[in-house]
């Protein structure tokens, strides 16, 4: 079982937002990266588990530069086998799709895995753009990922309920909390991603769909109103003309 976890760079979650050129631009001066964690914790983890239980291959994909090479590692050290960089600067969803795409059925993965989006653009997109231009399922959201054989049973979670599908391979998913536990590289897995394969191939040829024209940081926090419980009149005053929906 040939098996393709996608991981993306995204910044810590502590880490300060600013933006440079005109707020044109991300200011990644003195911000800590790391794997996306729906790519980590979910997709790839599930990768590995599935590898472990039935036997094949798990190989991490970038679309990115040089500097992603150590959340690259990262994801080597938690246990994939060897990974690939697209070398690639892009910020547009569909280019990179097609960049993933045209990798995957190249070297004909049995699934396509990747986090249900990035905790810095959240847009949701990649996968099932890769999806549509290998001509493959695509379940999205998903929470329980089985094989038997190449038939793969899957849940994710509906509006009242859960949603169970079936799907052969090849097929592309999206990981939702509840896919799998996370895994903290050990020291072996750490200096064995040292010597494991990066390779690094260069971009098809494929316009851009998209460009950004510029970032806005949400309205700076206001400070917090308390009324004495007693004071009903004054509550329902400031939840009148005062409160904003969120």
């Amino acid at each position: 079982m040939k098996i393709l976890v996608c991981i993306s760079k995204a910044p810590d979650t502590t880490a300060k937002i600013a933006f440079t050129d005109g707020n044109s631009k991300f200011d990644e001066n003195g911000v800590q990266f790391i794997v996306n964690p729906y790519d980590e914790w979910y997709a790839l983890v599930r990768g590995l588990e599935l590898k472990e239980a039935n036997g094949g291959t798990v190989t991490v994909l970038n679309v990115g530069r040089a500097d992603n090479d150590p959340i690259i590692r990262k994801a080597l050290a938690i246990g994939a086998d060897d990974a690939v960089r697209i070398d690639a600067d892009t910020n547009d969803a569909l280019y990179v799709a097609k960049q993933i795409a045209h990798y995957a059925k190249e070297q004909s993965f049995d699934m396509v895995l990747c986090g249900k989006e990035t905790i810095d653009y959240n847009g949701s997109q990649v996968a099932g753009m890769v999806a549509e231009l290998m001509d493959v399922p695509y379940v999205s959201l998903a929470t329980k990922l089985e094989m038997s054989g190449n038939v793969a049973t899957i849940e994710r979670d509906i509006e009242g309920g859960v949603e169970v599908v079936e799907t052969s391979t090849p097929f592309v998913l999206s990981a939702a909390k509840g896919m799998a536990e996370a895994r903290i590289p050990n020291m072996r897995g750490i200096m064995a991603a040292r010597t494991k394969p990066l390779n690094v191939v260069a971009a098809v040829d494929a316009q851009e769909a998209t460009a950004i024209a510029g970032f806005s940081l949400p309205p700076a926090k206001s400070g917090c109103k308390y009324v004495d419980a007693a004071n009903v009149e004054e509550l329902v005053h400031l939840l009148h003309n005062e409160a904003k929906a969120i």
